[in-house]
């Protein structure tokens, strides 16, 4: 048994069977360790950043991490930006990296870079391996660093002959250790926070969007008449019909001061303090106001189910909170508007879909639209590193392949990692694709008067436009082998997307805004 394959067996062992791989010659080795065990399911992205995002998806919907496959430093670079979205949503990601033998890197050869260097401020943890009998212990320590309450980016880092030598092998790899458990102290200084007096703020992130959570939250919401509120990026949201309704709070700066503004009290559930998502010229960084009383429930990386949980009971919190009944909004009819499209869109969202939501400027009124739609799970951009989307959407749909993904993107994000499409024609990937084609950097123009430019000239405003030529999403599509349609109405938009989610395997509508 040489590295390699211990390390696949390992891997497998501690139930990562899914690798999303951009190999090279570094990695070889270990492509024949996969062709040759029976177990792993090797998907090929023909761009690293689609690969860490499809890793990224994958890992949101099945609470497990896949392993990555990427070559020597610049490899790693190319896929750091999806790296850095799956670490700020605390995916758990095994991303190994191939390097240079050992002894050829004094030579300097033309892809030798700094592996390690450029994978420590995307990775919550980085080892190279030193030898070939390294090698699964090092991976089965990869998985629990990936899998731990924490969770995140782990890189392991392997250079050629450390995968081509002999190895013992495989590791047994433990269980993920339990998150933390909520102390009663905290819990008892949330619940007299909430009974405080002034209007009071109970704040969700991560797993208090989910299940349980969600069903605790709304006790307490109830119990005490503090209003609920999301954080306004999440992993994974679950909404629709038979489930609360919880807004998020609003990306604009004045819209979210003008929310917050009155608070007394906010207690962090899974959730941090709200900050802005850029720093604007005279506005404030952090949200709440200054004599706002912060108390934390329950970090991230905690319990957070026990701890709301535990809150509901001290406080006598068990009367349900009415939940959306199913009522998906009529399809409207004509041109394109925002209102127009967020409805069209809530009307067709299919029963247990996968929302994978990159629409930046063009989704800000979805989620209004959208809360008595179907039951369905939502899936954002976290980290704000634009390419998310279609990778995103590309791994959700490994991960659960009796549930239909609808992937809600803006062009210009699309454009970083198009080439999902042709991963998912070749996976025959049950995705519909909607572009929301407006040909510009909608929301930089936006930020241009938010950061104090109001009146910009035709050399700023060229740099925000992505039309001249314009792009042809349904030939970039067809090129890929995914099937695909135009919209310029709202009619339009509705009779595409609908086909789209009618046929399976993926499908791509060009909405024209």
């Amino acid at each position: 048994m040489n590295g390699a394959e211990s390390l696949v067996h390992t891997l497998l062992d501690g139930g990562v069977d899914v690798c999303f791989t951009n190999p090279g010659t570094s990695e070889m080795h270990f492509v024949s360790a996969l062709d040759r065990i029976d177990g792993m399911r090797c998907v090929l992205g023909l761009f690293e950043g689609v690969v860490t995002g499809a890793a990224d998806g994958y890992a949101r919907m099945t609470g497990k991490p896949a392993a990555t496959l990427l070559h020597l430093g610049p490899g790693l670079a190319n896929g750091n930006a999806n790296l850095h979205n799956a670490g700020r949503a605390r995916t758990p990601v095994v991303n190994i990296v191939g390097d240079h033998t050992s002894y050829h890197r004094q030579h300097d050869a033309p892809l030798t870079s700094d592996v390690e260097g450029t994978a420590r401020p995307f990775s919550k943890w980085v080892r190279t391996s030193r030898d070939a009998n390294a090698v699964s212990r090092d991976g089965a320590d990869a998985i629990v660093a990936a899998r731990s309450p924490t969770a995140g980016v782990a890189t392991l880092i392997l250079p050629a002959d450390t995968a081509w030598g002999e190895a013992v092998g495989p590791t047994e790899v433990p269980p993920p250790p339990a998150r933390a458990i909520v102390d009663d102290k905290v819990i008892t200084l949330a619940a007299e926070a909430l009974r405080g007096p002034g209007p009071k703020l109970l704040f969700l992130g991560n797993a208090a969007l989910l299940g349980d959570g969600l069903k605790y939250a709304a006790r307490i919401a109830e119990a005490t008449g503090a209003h609920l509120l999301a954080e306004t990026f999440n992993p994974r949201f679950e909404r629709g019909a038979g489930r609360l309704a919880v807004e998020r709070l609003q990306y604009s700066i004045s819209h979210a001061l003008d929310t917050l503004g009155e608070l007394s009290t906010i207690v962090l559930a899974g959730a941090k303090v709200p900050v802005a998502f850029f720093a604007h010229p005279g506005k404030p960084s952090v949200l709440l106001p200054q004599s706002c009383e912060v108390a934390t429930l329950a970090t991230p990386d905690e319990d957070i189910v026990q701890a709301l949980a535990a809150l509901a009971d001290l406080i006598g919190a068990r009367t349900d909170r009415k939940v959306e009944a199913l009522e998906p909004p009529a399809l409207p009819h004509g041109a394109i508007t925002l209102p127009g499209l967020a409805a069209v869109i809530g009307a067709l969202i299919p029963d247990q879909g996968i929302v994978v939501d990159e629409s930046v400027t063009s989704g800000r009124g979805l989620f209004p639209a959208t809360r008595n739609s179907r039951p369905h799970d939502w899936l954002q951009n976290v980290g704000g590193s634009i390419g998310f989307g279609m990778p995103a959407a590309t791994g959700a749909a490994i991960a659960c392949p009796d549930r239909k993904v609808l992937c809600l993107e803006a062009d210009g994000c699309g454009m970083f990692t198009l080439q999902s499409l042709w991963s998912q024609a070749r996976e025959g990937l049950d995705i519909t694709t909607v572009i929301f084609a407006n040909r510009e950097y909608a929301i930089l123009k936006q930020e241009l008067a938010n950061v104090g430019v109001p009146s910009p000239g035709p050399k700023a405003l060229d740099l925000l436009n992505i039309g001249r030529p314009d792009l042809d999403w349904v030939g970039l599509a067809r090129s890929m082998g995914v099937e695909a349609g135009r919209a310029t109405t709202l009619e339009e938009l509705a009779d595409q997307l609908g086909r789209g989610l009618a046929t399976p395997g993926p499908y791509l509508v060009e909405l024209v805004m």
